[in-house]
């Protein structure tokens, strides 16, 4: 058990300290909104602190004090200012370790800023966001992506169409039947209401959705299986708009531009100073000054052959409603950033391919850090159906090393899906042995993973005390 101050009880702080009280840590969240402070109190098993977290004295009514026992100091309000000087003030105190959520790109270019402060962490949600947003666009049919082994492979949500080949297949026939195919479906929601961890006898139907670890180079197969005619090869000669430059918004146009090669770029912002800004960044994609439902315009500029259409405006609604006009207008993909859990819930009901939510992208990284520190190279919860997933490299002194997954027989529930080991990425079965330094990428049901990490040699743990 550890005693860890977070600063922000916004959605992330909440949503942070949810998970650690849940691992029975004890948690002080510090919060100068009232409304943020109440709602805190009323939801939480926290102990909430009314205040500026940037003030010594506000900070001392948690414990952050010379010779105090606050193991790990988390500032993840809005403000940059005040989440470096609160973590600058934990650090001068003697906090163990101090994480600090950071919005200007310019501070997280360079480590500088956070060796300085005494921080240990700094982290962008909008680098985080716009990582998963680049997933998506990879894959058309997928509404959720993470990275894993270094971008090699990834974890992909595909639904299977009534026209796809796995239809009526079973799971230990796959390898068989497509034997180019390097993935693991890991967790199967069928289309009768049931879900759990599939196994070998479980059949496929169309409607399942599917959560499917892959290795990346087997992206165009396993968009052909899922989905039989919606493959698109994006990195190639395609169109897709970005309404809203700012931060989150630049940062997705500048990995496009790097990643995608040949790739024609709208970004609309109805900001005529940021669009000036934008266009001596951008060159010749062109950036156009108007908002994100100018029909006139995005007909004009070809919206009904675009290949995706990304909404990343501070306005959840704005970005859904943009998105479905976008989509009735022919885009083939629109991807919408929402942060209101509320709206979140109506994802399977709304006309937009995908929802992505900062808050919880940035929570993944922050909870990362806490609960894995130096262990984990990949973390990502998946709140939907209760599971995570883990990448951790095989320390040589577990005992696992050495044997095969036959003989481990982990509990149902968590699964070994991919292992990366140097250059190559090993779909596991049971005779395959584990070796020191294999990159092992875990799957678990949320309440299996402590036991399922610490098996792999992760401690589940926050630097400081243990029980």
């Amino acid at each position: 058990m550890s005693n860890i101050v977070i600063v922000g009880a916004g959605e992330i702080g909440r949503s942070v300290a949810k998970r650690l009280t849940e691992e029975n840590h004890n948690v002080y969240l510090v919060e100068n909104n009232q409304t943020n402070a109440k709602s805190a109190e009323d939801d939480l098993d926290v102990e909430v602190i009314k205040g500026n977290g940037a003030r010594p004295q506000v900070l001392a009514q948690a414990g952050v004090v010379p010779g105090g026992d606050v193991d790990m100091l988390i500032a993840c309000t809005n403000r940059d200012e005040v989440n470096m000087l609160s973590c600058w003030i934990a650090h001068s105190a003697g906090v163990k370790q101090v994480i600090s959520r950071t919005r200007s790109l310019e501070f997280t270019d360079s480590p500088d800023w956070g060796r300085k402060l005494g921080i240990d962490t700094m982290i962008s949600p909008e680098r985080s966001i716009a990582r998963e947003i680049m997933g998506l666009l990879e894959v058309t049919g997928a509404t959720h992506a993470a990275e894993l082994l270094d971008r090699r492979a990834a974890l992909y949500t595909l639904k299977i169409a009534d026209n796809s080949p796995l239809d009526g297949v079973a799971l230990k026939d796959i390898r068989t039947k497509f034997p180019g195919l390097v993935a693991v479906l890991v967790y199967v929601e069928h289309s009768d209401g049931t879900s759990g961890v599939p196994n070998g006898f479980t059949v496929l139907k169309a409607g399942d959705t599917c959560w499917a670890v892959t290795y990346k180079k087997s992206i165009t197969l396993i968009q052909e299986l899922f989905q039989p005619g919606n493959t698109v090869n994006i990195r190639r000669n395609r169109k897709i708009f970005i309404v809203g430059g700012g931060k989150l918004g630049s940062q997705i146009a500048l990995m496009i531009k790097r990643d995608f090669s040949n790739t024609s770029l709208r970004i609309i912002d109805s900001n005529s100073e940021r669009c000036a800004r934008l266009s001596e960044e951008f060159g010749d994609d062109l950036v156009l000054n108007t908002d994100g439902a100018d029909m006139r315009t995005l007909y004009e500029e070809g919206i009904d052959g675009a290949d995706a259409y990304i909404c990343a405006t501070n306005y959840d609604e704005l970005n859904i409603i943009y998105c479905v006009m976008a989509k009735t207008m022919g885009a083939k993909k629109t991807i919408a950033v929402v942060k209101r859990k509320d709206y979140q819930l109506l994802s399977d009901t709304l006309p937009v391919d995908a929802i992505v939510d900062p808050n919880a992208s940035l929570a993944n990284v922050i909870l990362k850090y806490v609960r894995y520190k130096d262990h984990a190279l990949a973390y990502s919860m998946i709140e939907r159906i209760g599971a995570e997933m883990l990448e951790v490299v095989l320390p040589p002194e577990v005992p696992l090393c050495g044997k095969t997954l036959a003989e481990i027989k982990l509990q149902k529930g968590a699964v070994v899906a991919l292992i990366g080991r140097g250059d190559d990425v090993l779909l596991p079965t049971g005779a395959t042995k584990l070796l020191p330094h294999d990159h092992v990428i875990l799957f678990a049901l949320t309440d299996m993973m402590p036991d399922t990490a610490k098996l792999f040699g992760a401690d589940f743990l926050v630097s400081g005390h243990e029980d």
